[in-house]
């Protein structure tokens, strides 16, 4: 086959390689990249060596563990993936926790012979970086004007949205990225939250999520409480949402008490800076404002808590 031969290590990257219309280059994956489905019967290069059906509080526990002890938390397949012969190999250096870091990618490509695949790291940090990354995906497979193209399509399809939401009122907002210990989320979270017409209390654009007390949020009382635990589907935070339902004081919170507890679906949407956060803005404008937005999202990437 001519042309790229594409290893991506990352769930957004291989998003947007194929909304770029390069799915057919891809020759390997993550053990996360799920989407688009045709990407499944692709050969995976990576393992995580903690078990993501834990806890959130087992998991975390887990991943302190091997960060204390300076060991990755996912594994490549060094074999398989020489066997690939890829040409370019898609990771990241934004977080070690998410997914494979670019140290092991680089360590697995160490004792290559001959010619080894062109890395391309992303590092996404606000929806700039985000959209930046479209582009720089495109430049290295050799299609430029498609990266500008699907970029500049995004970017407009949420300007639409911002716009149109601009006039409403700001909900005071908190969004949490992970149950146990608490997290707020950072990051493109923030400015997706604002863009929808809401004011993020904790999270900070550009800057990366951090923990918080629960004391904090108690006392910070937001509007509106959005729950998204990184890389987790929607039926998993109904399944662990009660670690945060049964703390204390959780029902006499103003959000809980308006009935405006959402649950988000954070691992195919708001944790992947990808396309698809296109789609995330949208959820969180029909969650604000179900009077002006209808995209026909809840019940598949959002819900609100019962008896909320």
């Amino acid at each position: 086959m001519n042309g790229p031969r594409v290893v991506s290590l990352l769930p957004s990257a291989t998003e947007i390689v194929a909304e770029l219309g390069l799915a057919g280059r891809l020759v390997g994956r993550s053990h996360e990249c799920d989407y688009p489905p045709e990407v499944r019967s692709l050969p995976v290069c990576t393992a995580p060596r903690i078990d993501p059906s834990g806890s959130s509080d087992e998991i975390h526990r887990g991943v302190e563990r091997s960060l204390d002890q300076a060991i990755s938390i996912f594994r490549v397949d060094s074999a398989l993936l020489r066997a690939l012969e890829p040409t370019h190999v898609v990771t990241q250096i934004h977080c070690e926790v998410c997914a494979v870091s670019l140290e092991e990618v680089e360590r697995s490509l160490s004792d290559w012979s001959g010619a080894r695949p062109e890395l391309v790291p992303l590092n996404p940090a606000s929806l700039s970086d985000a959209l930046e990354d479209v582009r720089r995906i495109a430049r290295a497979l050799g299609v430029p004007d498609r990266g500008l193209e699907l970029s500049e399509k995004l970017r407009a399809r949420m300007g639409r949205i911002a716009d149109r939401a601009a006039a409403q009122a700001g909900l005071r907002v908190a969004t949490i990225e992970w149950l146990s210990p608490l997290m707020t989320a950072g990051n493109w979270m923030p400015e997706l939250v604002e863009m929808a017409g809401g004011r993020e209390l904790f999270g900070r654009a550009g800057s990366r999520s951090s923990w918080i007390e629960w004391a904090s949020l108690r006392a910070a009382d937001p509007d509106v409480l959005l729950v998204a635990p990184c890389g987790f589907p929607l039926e998993r935070v109904e399944r662990e949402i009660r670690s945060l339902t049964e703390r204390e004081g959780f029902r006499t919170m103003a959000a809980a008490r308006r009935g405006c507890v959402f649950l988000l679906d954070g691992n195919r949407f708001f944790n992947r800076p990808g396309p698809r956060l296109a789609e995330s803005l949208e959820m969180l404008a029909e969650i604000f404002h179900p009077d002006l937005f209808r995209f026909g999202h809840e019940g598949t990437g959002w819900t609100r808590l019962r008896g909320s």
